[in-house]
């Protein structure tokens, strides 16, 4: 008979005692149990005690989280969160350096624990450690440990960031100016100034006074704290007022960091993060891929006032820029002198390069995006790259009419698609990683992107023979161009202008059938009953591999406040595929962790079902974050009894598809994401062209022949990778 529900059988342990195995009554009160294996030891006063896990964080058990513990866990008697925030805090203010030292490692630790750190807050605790960093007494292990714990509690929320004084910004600001100062106080300093700036405004202006460009930028040549310098000068950028964006200095280095999203600014961060950290001698891990992609995209974001400016068709200067696109293409044309005459050549000036308005021009600016977003561009082309202008306006003015790329109508839209690829004005996505290095090898990496782009939309048009109503074709077409080059990840503009060369329009078409195949292959009556009798078997096949991969495991980060101190958790089915097993790890496993390193466990005859995106208990909690869209999107959770989850956020769209088909198979559901179904699909056309080639090659003979035996089974393993 299966034990109840409520007890859990958990085994206590005590400094030099033997350990008391009991059974958990989870409707029992804790102070009642805690009392009753006091008693065990001959322990006096029990509410001066409490239960903490053995193994992991060692977090307090209180009565809300009481229903984690699972049976099997190990548990520790300890002295209760009050009474052990009181003796840290007479410890760490005693005279005794090393007393001192040692109270605050421990503090370091204990303070993520949420139970531990109201109390110590409570206490004043936030206060005292504030005064230890002013005073200027501390340095080395024990400074580190300050701080570590400092920002370990105000990371709980319970404590406002408004309430840090400014001696305490100086102090911190000042251990990132000094030129030697240890890589750990560094690296503390550096997230607790992030943690000022992203979570109070008032703190980001007084933040930014005190730190400059140039002492950024200084630490980004040290390997152990890139990172750290990198997500403080996101969170700065992410936080900079409007109107102090696009500002420039004589010299960058030496001004506030209120100025880091300065031209002249950004010129030197682009420099020195292309030279040692995207080409630097050490693999780039996830934390540092995020970190440049929200610098891709805040950089970016920057171009969002210009998409979403209308042109004034009455503004001189914004229409001086469209006679200077005129006077540059026509090579200076002396202009008639009447004014009937000098309107007409305007007029079929306008037409030739492109406009949809030959009058007046300025009114193809007027919708955003791109607005005049996409003005810019043009005229960086026709002044940068001005043969490559003039050659795109003339060789299209003097084709047939039919066939004539329209530059100007072409040059919007394609602004309008660049802006819609690249995601400009959007806010970043938590857990993305998505960067791409070509975009830090140049100062005007969007205006060069364009102009690689434009002139490949002139070439697709030409090989596509196209004329005016295949308009949306064409950029169809082009749009596949860009997006399957940026999948490949060019270092380089050079790059990506050799992978856009080999993804010509026959390429694309190539490319395009080859995908439609096992969708429109096959389609007789014949061969759709021999598809129907294939699927069974493949569907086998996937769920196999679904399942072996769940066996070896995945690494899942850990969501929280601070994405820069990473945690993460491992997660593998047992050989038996009767338990899933799963633990805390300090950093990200190289491979495969052993089941001896995973300290918890679920039956799987416990589990009973999988949930996915905002149905996840985790992703109700975080639903006021807007832009974890991506997150919610890799976000599942499985819920087990009694009335208990485990959540997870896959690292990729893959691994989500593997773990959320694996479970559903190891549940007997259905496996329903676009993976299976492209694995499906591509899987059977293989085998059916197999089998098909098999009945191609068969010699008839001249006798009648014997029965033809079933076609062979398939029988290879796919490895989907």
């Amino acid at each position: 008979m299966p034990p109840p529900v409520d007890i859990v059988k958990v085994a206590i342990e005590w400094p030099g005692a033997n350990a008391q195995l009991i059974e958990m009554d989870q409707k029992r009160a804790l102070s009642s149990i805690i009392r009753e294996v006091c008693d065990g030891w001959s322990l006096s006063g029990s509410e001066q005690f409490a239960l903490r896990y053995a193994d992991g964080p060692q977090l307090y058990i209180t009565e809300q989280s009481r229903s984690e513990i699972k049976n099997g866990t190990i548990l520790r008697l300890a002295i209760s969160p009050a009474r052990a925030a009181r003796q840290l805090l007479e410890r760490i203010q005693s005279h005794g350096i090393d007393a001192r030292l040692e109270a605050l490692k421990e503090l370091a630790k204990l303070s993520a624990d949420p139970t531990f750190a109201a109390e110590f807050i409570n206490m004043e605790g936030i206060g005292t450690l504030a005064r230890l960093v002013e005073s200027g007494t501390h340095f080395g292990e024990m400074l580190a440990f300050t701080l570590t714990a400092f920002l370990e509690l105000m990371d709980h929320g319970i404590v406002s960031w408004d309430l840090i004084s400014l001696s305490f910004i100086k102090q911190i600001a000042g251990y990132v100016n000094q030129p030697m100062v240890d890589v750990s106080i560094l690296q503390r300093s550096l997230a607790i100034l992030e943690s000022m700036v992203l979570n109070s405004h008032s703190l980001y202006h007084r933040v930014a006074q005190e730190i400059t460009v140039g002492q950024l930028i200084g630490h980004l040549s040290n390997q152990e704290i890139q990172t750290y310098a990198i997500a403080l000068i996101n969170a700065l950028f992410l936080k900079a007022p409007e109107d102090r964006r696009q500002e420039e200095y004589t010299n960058p280095l030496e001004q506030p960091l209120t100025e880091m999203a300065s031209t002249l600014a950004q010129k030197h961060l682009r420099s020195i993060i292309l030279n040692h950290v995207i080409r630097g001698n050490r693999p780039i891990k996830a934390e540092m891929a995020h970190q440049l992609y929200v610098l891709q995209v805040l950089t970016f974001n920057l171009l969002e006032e210009r998409m979403m400016t209308k042109m004034d068709p009455n503004d001189q200067a914004q229409r001086d820029i469209i006679f200077e696109l005129r006077r540059i293409a026509f090579d200076g044309e002396n202009d008639p002198t009447g004014t009937e005459k000098r309107k007409a050549m305007y007029t079929k000036d306008y037409k030739m390069l492109g406009f949809t308005n030959h009058v007046n021009p300025a009114m193809d600016f007027t919708q955003t995006p791109p607005g005049m977003l996409a003005l810019d561009n043009m005229l960086y082309l026709a002044k940068v790259h001005q043969d490559t202008y003039i050659r795109i306006v003339l060789e299209n003015s003097s084709r047939e009419d039919k066939h004539e790329c329209p530059f100007g109508r072409c040059a919007i839209e394609l602004t309008r698609m660049l802006c819609e690829i690249l995601q400009v004005g959007e806010l970043p996505n938590e857990g993305c990683n998505d960067y791409h290095p070509m975009f830090f090898t140049h100062d005007r990496a969007w205006e060069e992107f364009f102009c690689v782009c434009i002139q490949l939309l002139n070439k697709t048009w030409k090989e596509m023979r196209a004329t005016a109503e295949d308009f949306n074709k064409v950029m169809q077409v082009v749009r596949e161009q860009i997006t399957r080059a940026l999948a490949m990840k060019p270092s380089s503009l050079d790059q990506l202008k050799n992978k856009l060369r080999g993804l010509n329009y026959s390429e694309i078409l190539r490319l395009r059938q080859s995908e439609r195949m096992s969708q429109d292959d096959f389609q007789s009556p014949p061969i759709i009953e021999l598809r129907e009798r294939i699927q069974p078997e493949i569907l086998e096949l996937i769920k196999q591999q679904r399942l072996n991969r769940l066996c070896e495991g995945s690494c899942f980060r850990k969501l929280g406040n601070r994405r820069r101190q990473e945690k993460f958790w491992f997660c593998r089915l047992s050989l038996n595929h009767k338990v899933l097993h799963y633990g805390d790890l300090d950093e990200s496993p190289q491979g495969e962790v052993p089941f001896e390193l995973l300290s918890d466990k679920i039956p799987v005859s416990d589990i009973k079902s999988v949930v996915t995106g905002k149905d996840c208990p985790h992703m109700k909690e975080k639903s006021a974050l807007k832009q974890n869209k991506e997150v919610l999107e890799l976000a599942f959770s499985v819920l087990y009894d009694p009335d208990e989850t485990l959540n997870f956020v896959a690292p990729n769209k893959y691994e989500y598809c593997i773990w959320t088909d694996g479970l559903c198979a190891l549940l007997g559901r259905e496996m329903g994401s676009d993976l299976t179904r492209s694995d499906l699909d591509t899987l059977i056309s293989m085998e059916m062209k197999l089998r098909l080639l098999d009945l191609e090659n068969i010699t008839i003979p001249e006798a009648p022949p014997p029965v033809p035996k079933e076609p062979s089974s398939y029988n290879f393993t796919y490895n989907y990778s």
